[in-house]
């Protein structure tokens, strides 16, 4: 199968990608049940045959479930095809999400899913959420070493406020910041993205789709199963989702007159805010992975980037993009280096 999908570069260190990646996470956690290994392994192969080659995971994923999928899928020479990333830095005890940043935590980590992915060296290696109880520094200064010894390629960090990316990008150079970026979620816009833009760091959006409301729109709500973590989010509440249906409404009209569907057109829109982007849609579905795929063909005049505008203020969308369920960017600050003692 010949490859249409661009390269972009991510960052100032050499690594180029897949303009669109695809997010492994729904393959085996949080939106409902794991889906059949098989399945999943095949719509890896097809989605790499495609030109898709970014691909993202985490540990926590399962846990370790996603990464161990990873790795029989990129057995027999499939490895060299692609760019793949993890992270590190989240994991859920009894439930509850804990957060942790310690160097000798970030080393067992790597281990640990170098294992679980059966590959001698991970390309892009994220620091999942920030740890506010040690320095971005200390943190930065493990994941420096790791790619001194040959571990890992690149280091990013996902959800990061300004200030800590600055801090960060002070130790070793951050090649990518990853961070919720679609239409119905901006807020990332006023400073983080100028930050990484003013750093030479790439960005990459995770939920470009609004985690399914932006090509379902509020009949996803319908689907979940009671394992999907989205069954608990402020947005698709019922007493929200009333009120965002109508931006999804908006957005459909203008992907009608386009001829595309509502998912490539909100695709489409993160595509264009800059060649430093690229998005991780997540599917399960072939037909869908064709459809995201169709996206980066979908041309948007800057009369219609204007026209999507007003849609995807903050007025626009009712409810926290998380609520209460775990740290984002927001709360993302550290100690410094000079007041903080280890213990």
């Amino acid at each position: 199968m010949a490859s249409a999908v661009k390269r972009v570069k991510l960052g100032s260190q050499g690594l180029e990608v897949s303009a669109q990646g695809l997010g492994c996470m729904g393959m085996s956690a949080f939106y409902g049940p794991p889906k059949s290994e098989e399945d999943m392994i095949q719509l890896i192969h097809y989605a790499i045959d495609s030109g898709i080659t970014f691909l993202d995971t985490s540990d926590v994923y399962g846990p370790h479930t996603n990464e161990y999928l990873l790795g029989k899928a990129l057995r027999g020479g499939w490895r060299e095809k692609v760019e793949l990333a993890t992270k590190f830095g989240l994991k859920f005890t009894d439930g509850k999400g804990e957060i942790c940043g310690d160097p000798a935590y970030v080393r067992a980590c790597c281990e640990g899913s170098l294992k679980r992915l059966n590959v001698d060296c991970i390309d892009l290696y994220y620091q999942h959420r920030v740890d506010t109880r040690i320095p971005i520094e200390v943190t930065m200064g493990e994941l420096k070493k790791l790619v001194e010894e040959g571990q890992i390629k690149y280091i990013g960090l996902s959800e990061a406020s300004a200030s800590t990316i600055k801090r960060a990008h002070a130790v070793h150079p951050v090649t990518a910041v990853q961070l919720e970026w679609s239409l119905w979620t901006r807020d990332v816009e006023d400073e983080i993205i100028p930050t990484c833009r003013e750093l030479g760091i790439g960005i990459v959006a995770y939920s470009p789709l609004g985690r399914g409301f932006l090509s379902s729109g509020p009949k996803i709500v319908e689907s979940f199963s009671k394992e999907d973590l989205r069954r608990n989010l402020s947005r698709f509440q019922p007493e929200n989702i009333e009120h965002n249906k109508h931006m999804f409404e908006r957005v459909s009209e203008i992907a009608a007159r386009k001829r595309c569907t509502t998912a490539q057109l909100a695709l489409a829109w993160v595509h264009h805010q800059g060649a430093d982007v690229c998005s991780i849609p997540g599917t399960t579905k072939i037909d869908n992975l064709n459809q995201n795929i169709g996206a980066l063909s979908v041309k948007l005049t800057p009369e219609e980037i204007a026209e999507l505008e007003p849609f995807a203020s903050a007025d626009s969308v009712k409810g926290h993009r998380y609520g209460g369920l775990t740290s984002t960017w927001e709360n993302s600050e550290t100690p410094s280096l000079s007041s903080w003692s280890p213990e």
